[in-house]
């Protein structure tokens, strides 16, 4: 119940932030978020954090950071990932995306339980000492609910990606999480000032 309750407040919040501008958005995003990981049941952070832990690490919103892009052709391809959970967890790669300045990044669709469309991004500074986490950060994650929108464009299918909502996975907190990580065509190599840091 506790991880349901996490996820429906997830759901609940981008669904909030949709509704507003980008800047107010995030804003509500980072409020939230902050008292989800310091409060609920459910938060990847571990007992021992918690006690000290005064909001997560997030940059100031930059609306330079923010894409509507439409969704290309790519070859197929399988991603499956082991997880301690659920399994294997399978993705297959659907499309991508060319963020200007910044690089192409792939489009997995979950092909069990939810379905949901994944896009995780990995930095240049992933792994370094006040950067990003190693393993990558999300963008997209709708079967979670972490989504800011669709559309389209001259009947090509868009998606609105945000990087200042970029986030840090689970296991970035707790390692007994097992996460999709991002994989090569997800990284770009540039660094990404916007959305969640890591160890900072």
């Amino acid at each position: 119940m506790q991880t349901a309750d996490w996820r429906h407040q997830t759901f609940a919040l981008f669904e909030q932030v949709r509704s507003l501008p980008p800047v107010e958005g995030h804003a509500l995003w980072r409020e939230r978020r902050d008292a989800m990981f310091a409060t609920h049941p459910a938060s990847p952070l571990l007992a021992e954090d918690r006690s000290s832990f005064s909001g997560l690490p997030v940059a100031d919103y930059d609306p330079e950071w923010r894409f509507v892009v439409p969704i290309l052709d790519a070859e197929p391809e399988r991603m499956d990932v082991e997880t301690g959970t659920d399994g294997v967890v399978p993705f297959e790669r659907i499309g991508r995306v060319e963020l200007p300045e910044v690089g192409s990044l792939d489009v997995w669709r979950l092909s069990s339980y939810g379905g949901g469309i994944f896009i995780p991004l990995k930095d240049a500074t992933a792994g370094r000492r006040g950067g990003t986490y190693g393993g990558g950060r999300y963008l997209v994650d709708s079967v979670k609910g972490a989504y800011l929108g669709s559309g389209s464009i001259a009947g090509t299918s868009t998606l609105t990606l945000d990087l200042n909502f970029a986030y840090n996975p689970s296991c970035a907190y707790d390692p007994e999480w097992a996460c999709p990580l991002a994989p090569v065509g997800n990284t770009v190599p540039i660094d990404v000032p916007v959305g969640e840091r890591y160890g900072v």
